[in-house]
C-alpha cells in the first residue's frame, strides 16, 4: 500500500498549508481527501505536488507492505 504521510510532514516543514497547496498544483479538496485517505493517485497529480513542493516523490510518498 502507498501511504502519503510523508506529505504532511513536507508542508509542515515548508510551511504550506492545503489551500496554497491546492492554488499551486491546480488539484481540488476532493484529490486532497483521497490523499489523506491514501486512495489511488495518478502520477500526474504526484507531479505536480513534487514540483510545487520542491521535493522527490519519497519525500512524500512511501511503501507500505499489507499485513
Amino acid at each position: 500500500m502507498i501511504v502519503f504521510n510523508k506529505l504532511w510532514d513536507v508542508m509542515k516543514d515548508k510551511s504550506v498549508s492545503t489551500y496554497q497547496l491546492r492554488e499551486k498544483c491546480g488539484i481540488d479538496s476532493k484529490t486532497i481527501r483521497r490523499l489523506r485517505a491514501n486512495d489511488n493517485m495518478e502520477t500526474k497529480t504526484l507531479n505536480k505536488l513534487c514540483a510545487a513542493l520542491s521535493c522527490r516523490l519519497e519525500d512524500i510518498a512511501e511503501y507500505v507492505p499489507d499485513e
